[in-house]
């Protein structure tokens, strides 16, 4: 038995090595086309290449007549001949041209580049399929940069009917690396991996949804046979994808629910109920009600909280973070508050300053400007656990500032923050403190699922009472003058206005109202002695930054004109209208945060986007969905339909969103059934050791190398 046991493991150990093999030791490749596609496509093993996933599919089988064409929209192939081939222009203004006749008709076929290569490749007596996106010009069809193909070429691929195409760029080309070769390559490779990709998910999960193989699926995805096995083959990666992330992330969940402790916070105190029933500057929402109650239930838990706070601008998220970090404070702990500006920092210090007059605790503000005779006696303080509440910058994750007995850290605006920054909190005690992370850019659930699946999520969805919605205009050019007329009724009734432009300086490339032109502007509007305007963007020095919005905050100027470094740490209560020109050049979740600035006091306010009447139909949506809501979930679903996950999060969750195959918009339903899985095979088998799921556990082993730990298994 143990002899065998010591074969499959230098089977496994075969298998390994095969997969992990460089990939210039597969044939066609080498040590100059390696390089490039290292460089160019991070494929660096035979494992890399055989998840280079084609990312659109020719149907061979479809044949279009030139007589036939009637659209510019589609990718459509014919067969013909190819002849009168010249080059029309020298220089960089040369074109190479052709003649494609087919029995119905003639259509012209146009190069711009490789025109040396090309005039050399076809021959008037050959058959060619060409495969590309008729453009029409001057009353006839032609065909850009078309992939062209011998029928009897084609016909030597046995490919079915569907031709997979790969990404491929200028350099990975110029090597002879275009989505042709890719794939032949990959012809090479299916061979001798084939016997050697582990099936890695159970076999009951396999039987419930109807999964093919592995191996088949990573034949057909690169080769299908038919659409209905390309379905296949997509549906079976998708869902291993989804469900080993999900795995991961409730992994970590369940790994610091069961195994990191957490200071027990048992009493509601004095400091917490002064704060309550004499300070509390409104009675709480019921989401914030909730909220607080989800996070006492974490803070008496014995285990260490790690929750996510959503919450739309104003929704109120800073006075959940107090009230949680009152309750530290009153259970003998310290609290910290981080922000990833300065700007943002001196705003909570002072908020929290407002919050808690009179009720007895010592707080301190740490940034980079903090002078060194401030923070010496501030370092006592907190060695000493004098100071109950730190707030500040990154500057509080340095190795020079120690805690007494931190029990509770907030970070604020998380997104800001790496991981490794945010770790360094828990090497401030034996014991890591509770950490609560908040964020004002509402993530749309299936994000948050893959995002923050190994997080406590908590989320505050209505406004406090009394604050009015803001309301949304679009505008054009012809309504500048409208615009004007009321930014001067506005500070005449004693408001004051933000107007938010795209850029600095004048660019050549982009026909924009950039800031500077915009200044002058206003200025000419709004004259001096009558009207003061501040400006503000990125390219000021810190201190003409602080000055500026000094300025503004105390109502000194009535207009503040800006780039959108104002996006994130202003609170002006008396600002009531906030005007974003270019607004179609802005992604939606920043026009929500801009819009966010504004409707923090008593009165009416509005936003009013400007826009070019030249919109295209995406920038259309964006606008129009600010107009009809101010929802922030509603307008974060929007704008991930419209952008993709991307990187949207920073390195929140390393390597989260770098799928494969994946889209977590439009495969949300199975991402669902992913994470349902994942969740109840955790549930019942936490360590893989049942039988069944030997194959999940041996894969995953191997995958520690590559970044995944799954150590605690193994």
């Amino acid at each position: 038995m143990r002899e065998f046991f010591y074969f499959c493991q230098y089977l496994f150990s075969l298998m390994k090595n095969l997969l992990d093999t460089p990939v210039e030791f597969l044939k066609g490749v080498g040590p100059v086309k390696a390089e490039v596609l290292r460089k160019e496509c991070q494929i660096f093993t035979f494992e890399d290449l055989l998840h280079f996933f084609p990312f659109r599919y020719i149907d061979r089988s479809k044949f279009y007549q030139i007589r036939d064409i009637r659209s510019d929209e589609v990718y459509i192939q014919l067969k013909g001949r190819i002849k009168n081939l010249r080059q029309i222009g020298e220089g960089r203004s040369a074109r190479l041209v052709a003649d494609f006749v087919d029995a119905t008709g003639i259509m012209q076929l146009v190069w711009f580049k490789g025109i040396r290569w090309l005039k050399t490749m076809f021959k008037p007596d050959v058959v060619y399929i060409v495969y590309g996106k008729p453009s029409y010009f001057k009353g006839s069809y032609n065909m850009v940069h078309p992939e062209v193909d011998a029928e009897e070429e084609l016909k030597k691929i046995d490919s079915g009917v569907l031709f997979p195409v790969y990404h491929s760029t200028e350099k990975c080309k110029s090597k002879n690396l275009d989505s042709r070769n890719i794939q032949k390559l990959l012809r090479n490779l299916l061979p001798q991996v084939m016997d050697v990709i582990p099936e890695n998910l159970p076999r009951s999960l396999l039987r419930k949804y109807r999964l093919i193989s592995r191996k088949d699926a990573y034949t057909m995805i690169h080769f299908p046979s038919s659409p209905a096995a390309l379905h296949q083959a997509r549906r079976r990666l998708k869902f291993e994808e989804l469900f080993l992330i999900q795995l991961e992330l409730i992994r970590r969940r369940l790994v610091r629910r069961n195994n990191i402790k957490g200071f027990v916070f048992r009493k509601i105190g004095e400091k917490f109920n002064t704060f309550f029933y004499q300070n509390l500057p409104f009675e709480l929402t019921n989401a914030q009600k909730k909220v607080v109650k989800e996070i006492r239930a974490d803070l008496g838990s014995g285990k260490q909280m790690n929750r996510l706070l959503q919450g739309d601008v104003g929704s109120g998220k800073t006075l959940v973070a107090l009230m949680s970090m009152l309750i530290a404070v009153d259970n003998g702990y310290q609290a910290a508050m981080m922000a990833p500006t300065e700007i943002l920092a001196t705003q909570h210090y002072k908020s929290l300053l407002g919050f808690l007059e009179g009720v007895g605790l010592r707080i301190a503000l740490l940034t980079g400007s903090t002078k060194k005779s401030e923070r010496k006696e501030l370092d006592t303080a907190l060695r000493s656990g004098e100071l109950d509440i730190l707030v500040g910058t990154h500057a509080l994750i340095e190795d020079t500032v120690v805690f007494a007995n931190l029990g509770l850290v907030v970070i604020d605006e998380q997104h800001r923050f790496g991981v490794a920054q945010r770790a360094k909190f828990w090497k401030k005690n034996s014991t890591p403190p509770h950490i609560l992370v908040m964020t004002a850019t509402p993530i749309p659930r299936t994000l948050a699922m893959t995002l923050y699946g190994d997080l406590d999520i908590s989320v505050i969805d209505e406004l406090p009472p009394g604050r009015k919605p803001v309301k949304t205009i679009h505008y054009y050019e012809k309504d500048r003058l409208r615009l004007l007329g009321f930014l001067k009724r506005t500070i005449q009734a004693g408001n004051q206005v933000y107007i938010v432009y795209p850029l600095i300086e004048e660019s050549e490339k982009l026909d924009l109202v950039n800031l500077m032109e915009g200044y002058e502007a206003i200025s000419r509007y709004f004259p001096l002695p009558e009207y003061q305007i501040s400006i503000l963007h990125g390219k000021m020095d810190a201190k003409r930054k602080e000055f500026e919005m000094r300025r503004f905050v105390r109502g000194e100027t009535q207009i503040m004109v800006s780039t959108t470094v104002i996006e994130v740490g202003v609170d002006v209560p008396n600002a009531s209208v906030m005007v974003i020109e270019n607004a179609e050049r802005f992604g939606l979740s920043q026009l929500h945060q801009l819009r966010g600035r504004v409707g923090r006091g008593a009165d009416q306010s509005y936003c009013v986007l400007m826009s070019s009447y030249k919109l295209s139909n995406e920038a259309k949506l964006r606008l129009q969905t600010m107009v009809e809501t101010n929802d922030g979930f509603k307008i974060a679903e929007v704008d991930l339909r419209l952008r993709g996950p991307g990187d949207m999060q920073g390195t929140q969750q390393s390597g989260v969103l770098d799928f494969k195959i994946a889209n977590i918009i439009k495969d949300e339903k199975v991402l669902k059934y992913a994470r349902q899985e994942a969740l109840a095979l955790l549930e019942k088998d936490p360590m893989l050791e049942q039988e069944e799921n030997a194959p999940l556990r041996r894969y995953l082993i191997s995958q520690k190398s590559k970044g995944i730990d799954w150590s605690r298994i193994s």
